[in-house]
């Protein structure tokens, strides 16, 4: 059969290759090689510099204590002084809330500790799928080896906390129970290994793309790839804690629900399992994470650390959070709108989990991998077979089929849907669960930002032909 290709001109090529011909290797060009050494230095400051990257390590923190305090003792209302003379005492009460409701206590030190240590052990121990990642720039492109062990991992703690939870060793219940204290400590633990990180890279002298201002660098991150032992940490960060946390508040949720009335409702049902397809996502579609900007570019730094040690878990559940503290009357739905956000979950789903793994697969079939990981579930379409692409003069390949052929980011849509309708399965009640997916698209919006501009410098005419192919950001059609 014949297949459409696209050449370093962008003139339209056609290649015959047999029906299941894989896709061959590639390898980055001189050219690619030039580039890459240009991209891989600091070239100028993101975030609103260290001043803007200072606030945002200070204001995230104040904002997490305020919608937590919010949500759980104002009803979810947005709380403000009420006058001028009132600007102390609120802050006062503020302090209070936070003082005597989400103080590091051992317990929380025991809980949230207890799981770093559990999640990092199974991480060592546990059998994997071993995944190639992508040649390193800054590494002379040497590829570097994943044991994707998260799945097992996942079986593991959830039978592990069945048995905790049965045997009333440690009941789940407690987990929402404990939400400020265990959020505190959560943050204590994101500052803590920002900082410590920090320091043992540039003491190791490890650190790559550094700006030279100490608070830029410490929340951009100054190390690309580390690890300890077998496990990279950056990867095992990534899934094992945050979205590990995230299922578990939803469930504590359902739990607290049946203890308190003796059912759970459709929409704490609904939390538990958009929390545990995207936990279970995560886990089941590791080897694809390797092949992700996040593992061969972004640095490990505070931005990433906070966000998955603290960040995720404590500000993207926050449905969760209102529905344990507030009475079901207040969040309930007619059973056609239940048919719809249930339906508008699973699709966003599939849209979600197929076009991750479409591209990623495609970017393993690039460095000759062709026979793919098969865990639950697998859903059709993929993998995709003879893959369109434009041939680029750096020596990637940039993808234009399947989902990628309407949208440069798919991905991103279906996520951004999902993470909406985290917020919409408790209505009108409070716009608090709504701040995932307002936070949500202003990152996605800015990533994208920051990573046309790079696709942009490194790929040159090429970029210019993909986007006159994929014309469209993000939904197509509209923008």
């Amino acid at each position: 059969m014949s297949v459409p290709s696209y050449g370093t001109n962008g003139e339209l090529r056609q290649r015959s290759v047999a029906p299941e011909e894989p896709v061959k290797t590639v390898t980055t060009t001189d050219e690619g090689r030039k580039m890459d050494e240009l991209l891989d230095k600091h070239q100028t400051y993101e975030f609103g510099g260290p001043w803007g990257v200072t606030a945002m390590m200070i204001g995230f923190p104040i904002l997490m204590y305020y919608l937590w305090i919010c949500l759980w003792f104002y009803d979810g209302k947005l709380v403000i002084p009420t006058s001028t003379d009132d600007i102390v005492p609120f802050l006062e009460r503020m302090w209070a809330h936070v003082r005597d409701d989400a103080s590091p206590n051992a317990y929380a030190w025991k809980v949230y500790t207890g799981l770093v240590v559990y999640q990092l052990f199974l991480a060592w121990v546990m059998p994997g799928y071993q995944q190639e990642g992508l040649p390193v720039p800054s590494l002379g492109y040497k590829t570097l080896m994943y044991n994707c062990n998260a799945l097992y991992s996942l079986y593991a703690t959830m039978i592990t906390a069945a048995g905790l939870h049965y045997y009333h060793i440690f009941r789940l219940t407690e987990i929402i129970d404990n939400y400020g204290h265990i959020m505190s400590v959560a943050m204590i633990y994101g500052f803590a290994v920002s900082f410590g990180m920090y320091f043992i890279t540039v003491a190791t002298s490890n650190e790559i793309r550094m700006s030279g201002s100490f608070i830029y660098d410490v929340f951009m991150g100054a190390c690309l790839n580390p690890r300890i032992g077998p496990v990279d940490l950056k990867m095992w960060a990534e899934v094992r804690i945050p979205w590990v946390i995230v299922f578990f508040l939803a469930v504590s949720g359902g739990c607290h629900q049946y203890e308190q009335y003796g059912y759970v409702t459709p929409n704490m049902a609904f939390m538990i399992l958009a929390t545990w397809l995207y936990l279970n996502a995560c886990a089941k579609g590791e080897e694809c994470i390797p092949q992700t900007w996040d593992m061969y570019h972004e640095k490990w730094g505070f931005m990433v650390i906070f966000w998955n040690f603290a960040g995720v878990p404590f500000t993207y559940v926050y449905s969760v959070v209102y529905m344990a503290s507030h009475e079901p009357s207040k969040y309930q739905f007619s059973t056609p709108t239940y048919v719809f956000l249930f339906t508008t979950l699973l699709t966003a789903y599939y849209i979600w989990d197929t076009s991750m793994s479409q591209k990623s697969r495609f970017k393993m079939q690039t460095q000759g991998i062709h026979t793919f990981r098969n865990t639950f579930p697998q859903l059709p379409w993929g993998t995709l077979k003879n893959p369109e692409f434009i041939q680029t003069a750096h020596g990637n390949r940039l993808l234009i089929s399947g989902w990628w052929r309407y949208s440069r980011k798919p991905n991103y849509v279906a996520d951004w849907v999902m993470s909406f309708s985290w917020g919409v399965i408790i209505g009108g009640a409070t716009i608090i669960p709504y701040f995932y997916s307002v936070f949500f698209i202003t990152v996605l919006v800015h990533r994208c930002g920051r990573d046309f501009e790079r696709c942009s410098m490194k790929y040159g005419k090429d970029w210019e032909r993909y986007c006159s192919i994929v014309k469209y950001k993000f939904i197509p059609g509209v923008y």
